[in-house]
C-alpha cells in the first residue's frame, strides 16, 4: 500500500511530494504547515491537550515541516499578542513544548517552532506596545505604542536566543522567526514604523540590524544542525504610509541569508493594508509573482503560502523554480489530511477553504481559532466529533432531510456516516441553498460553492439518496416509516405592511431570479445580505441606493475582512448608509426614516427587502408527523454559512 501511495504521489504532484532539503536536513515532501496561532492553550502560556491534538494532526495529515503556532519569548508580555499564546521565556515550558514535538516527528514530519515577537501588536495584557518609533495605531484594538529602548533592544535579542534554546531543548527540529505583518521584527524593517536616529535606524541595511542580530544570534547558539528560517514581507503594501519600497524588502531577504537564515518565507501585506490580500477576490496563485522576483535573488530555499489552496498551483510553481516548498496554512487548518489526500488523489475529499478568516478574525476577539469548514477544528482529541471517523450509532433511524444547502447536506453527511438511513430533498434543481446567490456577488465569490460540492461527495459516499427538483410534501412523509425530519429549508424575507407588493424586491428575485429593481431603490437591512445585494447590484450599472439598518453598525454579521471591502465599495459608489435608523412613515414613493440625526426623507422607485426571517412557523404542523423535528442553519435562524454548517454536524453527531 505504501508502494502504491508512494507512486502515485511522484505521478500526481511529482515536485510537491518530492524531497527537499532545508540546511542539513531532509524533508519527506515540500509541504509545510505553516504556522498560525490557535489560542488553544491555557492563557498563561502552557500547552494545553487541545493544541497537542490539533499539532498531532497537522503532522499526520502528511506534511513534511510542521510549524507550531508563534511563542512569546519575553517574560513581561510585551511580545504577547493574543490571550491564548504559547510561552517560551522559561524554562518551565519546555515540558509541554516537547509533548508538541514529540507528536510532530512520531509520524514523520520535521518538527518547526515559531518564535514571535509581536511587537505592534503585542503588550495584549500591558497597556502599550513596543516599537521602534512611535507611531499611532490605525487599528483600534491594538495598544499604545512605547518606542524600545536600545537596553530593551539588546534584552530582547537574548530573549531570542534564550527561546531558542529551549526550543533545541523541547527536541524541535528547526527554528522560525516572524519578521512580518506589524511584528517586533517587521517594525524595525518597515520605513513605515522605523523612524529611528540610531544604529537602528536609517537606510534599510540599519533598519534590518535587529533582525540580523536575532539571527546570528540564534545560529550561534543552535549550531548547524538546527536550521534557523525567518518570515518577512515581499510586499508591505503600506507604500501610501512611507512603507518599503519593493526593492527594500527584496534587499531586507538578501541581508536574511547573508546573516544566515536557512530559509524564507515570503509574505505579502501587513494586517494595516489597504488593500484585499487573502480574500476571495485576489485569484489563487496571484501572489507568487513576489516569490518569484525573490527568489532570482537568493540562495537558501524560498516558501510561500498566500492564496493556493489547491494542489496543483504548488507543484507548478515549485516545477518552475518560483518556490521551493508550499506552505499550506488555512488549507490544512481546514483539512490537515490535505497532503495525504492530494497524494492519493482523493482531492474531492479535501475539505476546502473558502477564504471567508473566520479563523483569523476569531483570534482578535480572543477567541479559539474556528472554521467555517471543517466544525471539528479544536476537537480532534475528542473522539465524539469524528475528525478521525464517527463511532457508529446503537440505533438506525430513517430521516427525511428538507432542504439541500448547506446545513442540510452537513447533517446528511455527518449522520449517515454514523449509520442513518438519510433521504434529502431539495426542491430546486440544484444544491446549496443561499450559497447559490451568494457565490455570484462578487468576483472570487465562487469558490463559496467548493464547500457544496465537497459535501454533496461526502453525502454520496456515506450513502445519502439526494432528491433534487422535488418537493417534499406532507403525503411524502406520510408514506413513509420516519424516524425524525430535519428542516434545513432556509430562510425567508420578512414581509413590508404598507409598500405595493410589485415594488418590494428580494435578493433572490435580484441575485437569484435576475430581477432588476429600479435604478433608484432602498434596500432595507444593512446585514451582510443587504450589503451583498447591493455590491451585486453595483457590478453589473449605477444605482441610487440608500442602506436603511437598525443596528448601529453595519454588517455585523459580516467578517471583517470583507465588511471592509464592502464598505469601501459603498462609499465609492455613493450609497446612502443609514444605521440605527428605522422607517417612520411611507407615501407613493417617498420614505421617512428616523435617523439618530433626525427624520430624513429618501425617494424611491423600488424597495429590496433584504431582512430574514426563520421558517419555523412554515414547518411546525411536522410535528403531528413525526416524534422527532429539527431545525437547523438559516431555517432555525438566520445567520452565516459557519453556523449552517456547524449546525448540521452538531445534529448529526447527537441524533
Amino acid at each position: 500500500m505504501i508502494t502504491n501511495i508512494s507512486l502515485d504521489m511522484e505521478k500526481r504532484y511529482p515536485n510537491l511530494f518530492s524531497t527537499g532539503k532545508i540546511g542539513n536536513l531532509i524533508t519527506k515532501n515540500r509541504v509545510k504547515y505553516a504556522a498560525t496561532e490557535t489560542n488553544f492553550p491555557y492563557g498563561d502560556g502552557y500547552v494545553s491537550d487541545r493544541e497537542v491534538a490539533y499539532m498531532e494532526a497537522q503532522a499526520k495529515g502528511g506534511a513534511g515541516i510542521v510549524t507550531t503556532q508563534g511563542a512569546y519569548p519575553d517574560p513581561k508580555g510585551e511580545g504577547k499578542g493574543f490571550k491564548g499564546m504559547m510561552a517560551i521565556y522559561d524554562d518551565r515550558f519546555i515540558p509541554g513544548l516537547s509533548r508538541i514535538a514529540e507528536v510532530i516527528k512520531r509520524h514523520g514530519a520535521l518538527s518547526c517552532i515559531q518564535i514571535l515577537h509581536c511587537g505592534r501588536e503585542g503588550g495584549v495584557e500591558l497597556d502599550y506596545c513596543l516599537m521602534p518609533t512611535v507611531v499611532p495605531q490605525r487599528l483600534s484594538y491594538f495598544k499604545k505604542p512605547r518606542e524600545i529602548t536600545r537596553e530593551e533592544i539588546k534584552k530582547s535579542i537574548e530573549d531570542h536566543i534564550q527561546a531558542a534554546r529551549r526550543a533545541v531543548q523541547a527536541g524541535f527540529d528547526m527554528i522560525e522567526l516572524s519578521g512580518i505583518v506589524g511584528y517586533l521584527l517587521s517594525t524595525f524593517i518597515s520605513s513605515y514604523t522605523n523612524h529611528r536616529t540610531d544604529e537602528y535606524g536609517g537606510d534599510i541595511k540599519n533598519r534590518c540590524r535587529l533582525m540580523v542580530e536575532v539571527i546570528q544570534g540564534v545560529k550561534a547558539e543552535v549550531g548547524d544542525n538546527v536550521p534557523v528560517g525567518i518570515r518577512l514581507c515581499g510586499m508591505e503594501l503600506l507604500d501610501d504610509r512611507g512603507g518599503n519600497t519593493f526593492e527594500e524588502s527584496i534587499e531586507s531577504f538578501k541581508i536574511a541569508e547573508q546573516a544566515g537564515a536557512d530559509y524564507l518565507s515570503v509574505t505579502i501585506g501587513w494586517h494595516e493594508s489597504s488593500i484585499p490580500v487573502i480574500t476571495r477576490d485576489v485569484p489563487m496563485g496571484h501572489w507568487l509573482y513576489v516569490a518569484r522576483e525573490i527568489k532570482k535573488h537568493v540562495h537558501v530555499p524560498v516558501m510561500m503560502a498566500f492564496r493556493q489552496f489547491l494542489p496543483h498551483i504548488p507543484d507548478e510553481a515549485i516545477k518552475e523554480g518560483v518556490i521551493d516548498f508550499w506552505e499550506a496554512c488555512r488549507p490544512m487548518i481546514a483539512d490537515p489530511e490535505l497532503p495525504n489526500k492530494a497524494a492519493q488523489g482523493r482531492e474531492d475529499e479535501i475539505v476546502p477553504c473558502i477564504a471567508c478568516n473566520l479563523c483569523f478574525s476569531r483570534l482578535y476577539y480572543h477567541q479559539p481559532i474556528m472554521c467555517s469548514v471543517r466544525p471539528s477544528l479544536g476537537h480532534e482529541g475528542e473522539p465524539q466529533w469524528g475528525y478521525y471517523g464517527f463511532t457508529k450509532t446503537e440505533k438506525r433511524k430513517k430521516i427525511i432531510v428538507i432542504g439541500g444547502g448547506p446545513a442540510g447536506l452537513q447533517f446528511a453527511a455527518v449522520a449517515a456516516k454514523r449509520g442513518h438511513d438519510i433521504v434529502l430533498y431539495e426542491k430546486g434543481e440544484r444544491l446549496g441553498g443561499s450559497i447559490l446567490m451568494a457565490s455570484k456577488v462578487d468576483s472570487g465569490e465562487e469558490e463559496l460553492l467548493r464547500p457544496i460540492n465537497y459535501l454533496e461527495g461526502e453525502c454520496r459516499r456515506a450513502g445519502v439518496k439526494i432528491l433534487t427538483g422535488v418537493v417534499c410534501t406532507d403525503d411524502t412523509i406520510n408514506s413513509q416509516r420516519l424516524d425524525a425530519i430535519v428542516v434545513a429549508a432556509g430562510a425567508k424575507s420578512k414581509p413590508f405592511i404598507g409598500i405595493p407588493q410589485h415594488s418590494i424586491y428580494t435578493p433572490e428575485d435580484i441575485i437569484g431570479k435576475g430581477n432588476k429593481p429600479p435604478k433608484k431603490s432602498i434596500i432595507i437591512g444593512g446585514n451582510g445580505v443587504g450589503l451583498a445585494t447591493a455590491v451585486f447590484l453595483l457590478r453589473d450599472g449605477q444605482y441610487e441606493l440608500a442602506i436603511i439598518e437598525e443596528g448601529s453598525r453595519l454588517g455585523r454579521d459580516v467578517n471583517p475582512f470583507y465588511l471592509w471591502r464592502f464598505v469601501q465599495i459603498l462609499k465609492k459608489n455613493k450609497v446612502m448608509i443609514l444605521t440605527g435608523s428605522n422607517i417612520s412613515g411611507l407615501e407613493k414613493s417617498k420614505v421617512s426614516v428616523a435617523t439618530p440625526k433626525g427624520e430624513q426623507i429618501i425617494p424611491f422607485d423600488g424597495v429590496i427587502m433584504a431582512q430574514r426571517e426563520d421558517c419555523i412557523g412554515d414547518f411546525n404542523h411536522l410535528k403531528a408527523l413525526a416524534s422527532e423535528v429539527y431545525f437547523i442553519g438559516d431555517a432555525k435562524k438566520p445567520r452565516r454559512l459557519n453556523n449552517a454548517i456547524h449546525d448540521g454536524f452538531k445534529l448529526g453527531m447527537i441524533i
